[in-house]
């Protein structure tokens, strides 16, 4: 992985295909949630069947939570769609063959010749594309648990949302006087809430 790219630092907002074709950029996809990234060998790895397998229960729970996830591999728009399908997963996945990511993040896995895909990775993102916590996923068990995300997820939305503990007095008050800035959805963008704590 890029030198750059660590806990606190932003990732590159990358614009690829999804699994219809369709060209979506990672800050779309984001928005001002939480996101997690998973950076995939692709269909042909049955490591990157099972993780997306394991995502399906946390994905339930990360849309009613208000956080994203998002799988990008070096496979083509038809072996993205068919994987993205096969797994059953309903988040988006985008297609990555001309290999953007892998050589921008410096993570081609050379040890694969015939795939070339990238060393598999994933990445917790707090809103505004910035880097949480990184996973290295080359051997299975360097991936995250979902319990390892699901407690990542409660980090990251305690930390961008001003409104996690509504038993604050303050928020009780901000309320009634009708002030909603400080609750989702109604409030202020990430990047407001960190300019204001600096």
């Amino acid at each position: 992985m890029r030198a750059d790219i660590v806990p606190g630092a932003g990732i590159p907002d990358y614009e690829l295909s999804d699994q219809t074709g369709k060209r979506r950029k990672l800050s779309d996809l984001q928005g001002e949630d939480p996101l997690i990234l998973v950076l995939s060998r692709g269909a042909f790895c049955p490591k990157d069947r099972r993780q997306a397998e394991g995502l399906l229960q946390l994905y339930r729970e990360m849309e009613v939570g208000y956080c994203r996830l998002v799988t990008i591999s070096t496979d083509n728009i038809t072996e993205t769609n068919e994987f993205r399908s096969g797994v059953g997963a309903h988040w988006p996945f985008l297609s990555d063959p001309n290999r953007i990511v892998q050589k921008d993040l410096d993570i081609a896995e050379y040890t694969d010749t015939l795939h070339n895909p990238m060393i598999p990775h994933t990445i917790v993102l707090e809103p505004g594309l910035i880097v949480y916590k990184i996973y290295n996923g080359y051997w299975f068990f360097g991936r995250p648990t979902v319990e390892d995300l699901r407690q990542d997820l409660r980090a990251v939305t305690k930390k961008c949302r001003p409104d996690w503990d509504i038993t604050k007095p303050e928020l009780k008050t901000a309320w009634q006087e009708r002030h909603k800035t400080l609750f989702y959805p109604y409030g202020k963008s990430y990047a407001q809430v960190i300019a204001e704590q600096d």
